[in-house]
């Protein structure tokens, strides 16, 4: 790996970058499948490549080590979110937006809880500084939220500090991520629309006692 303008990079002896998206989309795919089945540390480079049905040779011309097929899990889910919640109209500043944008980021954890719990797991083992862009971008998710607050902030649906925004964003990232840690005993009494709705009531209801 190697960064540039604050990016890491996962290098490939390809040059055709569109070739390039589409092999490691089934390469993250296909390591997914395995990491769940057998573990991010019992699995090996080469079952990653059969996996994503490459020959290991092919395998190596889109990653180097398996902890590249890590950070590209990493780094697929940040890009999931962040395209998610960038689709979700902010202008007015409603709560409307801000409970929508709660759901619509829950819901894709939902559909990414393997992806997520790995993520969580195994983020140690990547290099020092994959994890520090790892880090980044989950501060660019809690920033994601933090706009939507400022936003019904100014619009005066919320009364509280940038302090207190910054503290709910953080929350509801968490929250989310807590579907996928604790899914395996949260679905006994909730869907991921109870849940959701929970949540947000829980979350609002915080938010708007700040200001006492």
């Amino acid at each position: 790996m190697s960064e540039q303008n604050g990016k890491i990079l996962v290098k490939s002896s390809i040059k055709d970058e569109g070739l390039i998206e589409i092999r490691r989309r089934q390469i993250v795919e296909g390591a997914m499948k395995l990491f769940k089945e057998k573990g991010f540390h019992r699995a090996t480079t080469r079952e990653i490549a059969k996996a994503a049905g490459f020959s290991i040779g092919t395998l190596y011309e889109y990653i180097r080590t398996k902890e590249d097929v890590l950070y590209l899990v990493c780094d697929n889910i940040y890009h999931q979110v962040i395209q998610r919640l960038s689709q979700i109209s902010t202008s007015s500043g409603t709560i409307e937006e801000l409970k929508e944008a709660i759901k619509q980021y829950f819901l894709l954890i939902d559909s990414m809880v393997d992806e997520f719990t790995i993520m969580y797991q195994e983020t140690k083992t990547l290099p020092k500084d994959a994890q520090s862009y790892v880090l980044k971008k989950e501060l660019e998710m809690v920033a994601l939220f933090e706009k939507i607050l400022k936003g019904c902030v100014q619009s005066g649906n919320l009364q509280v500090t940038d302090k207190e925004v910054f503290l709910a964003a953080n929350h509801i990232v968490v929250q989310g991520q807590a579907w996928a840690f604790r899914r395996w005993a949260l679905h006994k009494h909730f869907t991921i629309n109870d849940y959701t709705i929970a949540q947000t009531k829980m979350c609002l209801s915080g938010i708007l006692h700040f200001k006492e």
